[in-house]
């Protein structure tokens, strides 16, 4: 009776999240699901040889093996790999596992005159539902695309971010939360997905409607599904944080294989 009497509790609480307004972010006007797992990156250090995204073998989502034209980003076809602006200096690919899955690879590339060399690569999650081109709110799956990289911000003060960064209380997630969850948006790097470039991240702001989801970012994870951001351990966003230049017009490409090869 007792534990029956906690599952419904807990299915309550889970109605609520769908229901009530929490801080603008991640699938919709506000984030739901997203997460704190302590998962290490792993890889190459900038200038570097390139490692691999995991001990053994590649996941399912990783760039493939082998040679690779240096002049492209790996496994990323043509319709996206023309999408990436000609001055971008810098690219973070987040290489799903599957249509309907929440587990990625994020990995970080660096352009050195024509070519592009990996720099790290890190386990990360994505949607709960996997990845989707047609984004909608409330449809907890990320949206596929080439975005610009352009704003961040947090709960944290600025670790020493590139990016223009915004230290802001509102950030927080609320604490009807699982207190997994209550670190999710201590760092946020804003996904230029329909919103105003240039503005904090949590700017409400959706220039092509709200049914069309907004406050898609990378945040710090809590080891599931997300509402349609990436996330990543605190250490990698600290890492990207640090990295990212707008003076290289950094990118993020991301979606499932199927879509990313396309």
């Amino acid at each position: 009776m007792w534990i029956d009497g906690v599952r419904r509790v807990a299915f309550a609480v889970a109605a609520l999240g769908i229901l009530l307004t929490g801080p603008s972010a991640c699938g919709s006007a506000q984030h739901r699901d997203t997460d704190a797992t302590g998962h290490r990156g792993s890889g190459a250090e900038p200038g570097g040889p390139a490692g691999s995204p995991d001990a053994g073998s590649p996941r399912p989502g990783s760039p493939s093996p082998g040679p690779q034209d240096p002049t492209r980003i790996p496994d990323v076809g043509d319709r996206l790999q023309r999408r990436i602006p000609v001055d971008s200096g810098q690219v973070v690919a987040v290489y799903g596992d599957g249509r309907d899955s929440a587990d990625s690879t994020v990995v970080l590339y660096a352009k050195y005159g024509a070519n592009w060399r990996r720099v790290r690569a890190w386990p990360a999650h994505n949607g709960k539902k996997g990845w989707t081109t047609y984004h909608r709110s409330g449809d907890r799956r990320s949206p596929v695309g080439v975005f610009t990289l352009t704003d961040a911000g947090g709960v944290l003060d600025d670790p020493g971010a590139r990016l223009p960064y915004t230290r802001d209380s509102a950030f927080a997630a609320p604490r009807w939360w699982p207190a997994t969850h209550w670190h999710d948006f201590d760092y946020v790097i804003a996904i230029d997905y329909n919103r105003v470039a240039g503005t904090p991240p949590n700017d409400p702001t959706r220039p092509r409607g709200e049914e069309k989801g907004g406050s898609i970012w990378l945040h710090m994870d809590h080891g599931s599904g997300t509402s349609g951001c990436v996330s990543m351990s605190k250490s990698d966003m600290e890492y990207l944080l640090r990295t990212l230049d707008p003076d290289r017009h950094p990118v993020v490409v991301m979606g499932d294989r199927a879509e990313l090869t396309a």
